[in-house]
């Protein structure tokens, strides 16, 4: 492996830890010489602005997160790699690939292979300040895999595994070897309700906000800033 692909590597691990400490209110302001390579980005202002329009973030919180972005990985973009070696960072007691794989693929908007810092921001908008229904339907957008206004069993199948793998053996107390498939016949049946084979969006959020446990959950992110 080169050492550029190892310093990328050791940089986007870096900016992974930045985000939780943005989230839990422990990133530290800008020193002087930050402050000044964030200039360039000051000088732009219809840039800070077209994501002030698109994100519940404010100004300087953007530029927090654009100082983290673009010094962990100057290139400006994250690839499917890196983005599955932050995940296996954080999930060490499982194998998060397969996960790292579908999260990556909700925040790549436009599916062109790689990550761009407004689709980090928009998708961490959604999930850290949105309301209920824009976070349903960011969650639906992961499910729905192929992006085709549906999500399948085979799909939501392919999810479950990814998370009871990411969770690893470790768990207890363990994970049952068919949890992934009774979670998600449970999850159709409750769903599905045209019984024609496939969620819709409407289907999706529509049963998530009668279900107390998950509107509950959406409110996590919300306040932990």
């Amino acid at each position: 492996m080169s050492s550029r692909r190892k310093q990328c590597k050791r940089q986007i691990l870096k900016f992974g830890q930045n985000v939780v400490r943005f989230i839990t209110g422990t990133l530290a302001a800008d020193s002087p010489e930050e402050e000044q390579e964030l200039a360039a980005l000051r000088y732009r202002p219809e840039t800070i602005d077209h994501l002030q329009a698109l994100t519940h973030f404010t100004r300087e919180e953007l530029q927090i997160l654009y100082r983290g972005f673009k010094n962990e990985c100057p290139s400006g973009l994250v690839d499917e790699e890196t983005f599955k070696n932050i995940y296996a960072h954080f999930f060490p007691q499982g194998d998060s690939s397969n996960y790292a794989y579908f999260l990556f693929r909700a925040f790549d908007r436009n599916q062109t292979g790689s990550v761009t810092f407004e689709d980090f921001s928009v998708g961490l908008s959604v999930l850290l300040r949105g309301p209920v229904e824009e976070k349903l339907a960011w969650v639906f957008n992961l499910y729905d895999v192929n992006k085709d206004g549906f999500i399948t069993k085979e799909e939501m199948l392919d999810i479950m595994r990814a998370i009871y793998d990411m969770m690893g053996k470790s768990v207890h107390p363990r994970l049952s070897e068919d949890g992934p498939r009774q979670h998600t016949e449970i999850f159709f049946q409750t769903m599905d309700k045209n019984q024609d084979g496939v969620i819709t969006i409407d289907e999706f959020i529509e049963s998530c906000q009668k279900e107390e446990n998950i509107v509950k959950s959406m409110d996590i992110f919300e306040n932990a800033l």
